[in-house]
């Protein structure tokens, strides 16, 4: 049996984007990732014994160009898609077989698919053991169809091979899948609508994996974590229990939800005592009628007051926000705007409305004739779109997206909205550190990186020093809202290093597209 070795690599997004590039770089300093990436790992664990396998994480190693391992992976979303073309063409240009995965390899595989020696399309865990057998035999097919995995008999993710020192974040997945409609989402096209969950106890294990090699931020990387109520309360629950016993400290969870948890107080403050320091949740826009256009019918709800349910409870939002929707017109941006001044959101992710192959919007603007042929690394940007607005003209919706960003990442409005969760934070509901314990976990290298990135806010300019320092006395007088504060932080720094970026990167797509 000739064992040939397979080399995954998770390509740099070379566009700037709210979780893509290297905020660490841009500042000065060595490379680090902010969220641990599952997708490699979680490849890696299905691997048959004994088969070679090495894993590669671009944002913070060097990707070896010149690999023993006769099969080379790579996967991502579509901003990572620019630098996987680049790297499937040099490695089959030295005879490796590349193999192409992922969510963008999925919904857009008739442009993956000239790249690619092997396409895989879906979830791979159920074909998994037909997909090694051929690697390993050399008697492979062009395309292999995965479909949704069940969860039920989950992989352990091989992080022994993954650079966790260099990562902020570690991750788990605890399902897949959301139930919801929204017409622009391609997750429910790739993973479905119907939510497959883990066991709890093998949710556990990876937490305790993760614990063990010192990560004390885990993001809970689902597509929407308390969806189904019953299934959410269970996990919450093992999850209070499991961190209240940790013998070094607690662990901060990160994810992403519905804002319509709102309407359950008991689970919300479940979910903060479990550790749930920080949600994302897609506000998309206060524009009732942009909302059913999008069928974000979870959303028809009294926003305002439901962020605020979520910072009494101890968790801070950061939220994401889309402009350009039908029903959007120049004065969509002027009222988002006076909608997020009223909310206790440090961190808004600001977009235009995008349409990702696949998706029912995307059907719909191909139908009307209202595709723009700008290429996918267009959809990749925050600041552009691939669709033809309806409600305004083209330069009202960029100047009026660029407009937005600038005003809600102002230091003085931004530093406003976050001393205002400040003052709503409820009292804390992680556990103290046991006597003895020491400070809560081994020290990490990478959460000094992340300390020097705060470090320079100050250094911007006077307007930012006076927002630090706002924020910092603010949280002096609540020091369990800092953990939380200080990632929605990172985040100001990492998103004034994105739009510092964006408008030159987004006209060099459009003239290479």
């Amino acid at each position: 049996m000739n064992m040939k070795g397979l080399y995954l690599i998770n390509p740099l997004s070379p566009s700037p984007s709210y979780l893509g590039g290297n905020i660490y770089e841009h500042y000065g300093l060595p490379q680090a990732v902010m969220i641990a990436d599952l997708a490699t790992v979680t490849v890696a664990a299905m691997a048959p014994d004994g088969f070679p396998v090495r894993v590669c994480e671009e944002q913070c190693q060097t990707v070896d160009l010149a690999p023993d391992e006769d099969y080379v992976g790579l996967t991502g979303k579509v901003n990572q898609w620019p630098r996987a073309m680049e790297l499937a063409r040099h490695f089959r240009s030295i005879g490796k077989k590349v193999i192409l995965g992922g969510s963008f390899a999925s919904l857009s595989s008739d442009t993956v698919r000239p790249y690619a020696d092997i396409l895989v399309r879906g979830e791979l865990e159920p074909i998994a053991n037909e997909f090694f057998a051929d690697l390993v035999s050399g008697e492979t097919q062009p395309e292999y169809q995965g479909a949704p995995a069940d969860f039920s008999v989950p992989v352990q993710p091989r992080w022994d091979l993954y650079p966790l020192d260099r990562a902020s974040m570690g991750s788990v997945q605890t399902s897949r899948g959301c139930p919801f409609e929204c017409e622009f989402c391609d997750v429910i096209v790739y993973a479905g609508r119907k939510q497959r969950h883990k066991p709890i106890e093998h949710v556990l294990a990876e937490l305790d994996d993760l614990y063990g090699r010192g990560l004390r931020q885990i993001y809970l990387a689902d597509d929407n974590l308390t969806v189904y109520r019953r299934h959410a309360t269970e996990l919450m629950t093992a999850l209070r229990d499991w961190n209240h016993s940790r013998p070094d400290g607690a662990v901060h969870f990160a994810t992403q939800l519905s804002v319509d948890l709102a309407r359950e107080p008991a689970l919300l403050a479940l979910c903060a005592d479990a550790g749930l320091s920080t949600v994302f949740l897609g506000i998309e826009t206060p524009e009732k009628a942009s909302l059913k256009e999008a069928k974000k019918r979870q959303n028809l709800v009294d926003l305002e007051a439901a962020i605020e349910m979520f910072s009494r409870h101890g968790i801070a939002v950061q939220a994401g926000i889309i402009a350009g929707f039908d029903n959007d017109d120049a004065g969509t941006f002027q009222r988002i705007a006076e909608f997020a001044s009223r909310t206790p959101v440090g961190c808004y992710t600001v977009g235009l409305l995008v349409a990702p192959e696949g998706t029912p919007l995307y059907a719909r603007m191909a139908a009307a004739g209202r595709l723009l042929d700008t290429g996918h690394e267009t959809i990749a940007s925050p600041l552009m779109t691939n669709i033809v607005p309806a409600g305004m003209t083209p330069d009202e919706l960029t100047c009026g997206i660029k407009w937005l960003c600038n005003e809600l990442y102002d230091p003085k409005t931004f530093g406003a909205r976050l001393v205002r969760h400040i003052e709503l934070f409820g009292e804390s509901h992680m556990p103290d550190v046991p006597a003895g314990a020491g400070t809560g976990g081994p020290p990490r290298a990478v959460d000094d990186l992340s300390a020097a990135v705060l470090g320079k806010i100050p250094l911007m300019g006077p307007a930012e020093g006076a927002m630090v320092r706002k924020v910092i006395g603010a949280a002096r007088k609540k020091p369990g809202a800092w953990p939380a504060v200080a990632w929605q932080l990172f985040l100001y720094m990492h998103a004034r290093s994105m739009f510092d970026q964006a408008e030159t990167w987004g006209q060099r797509a459009v003239a290479a597209s």
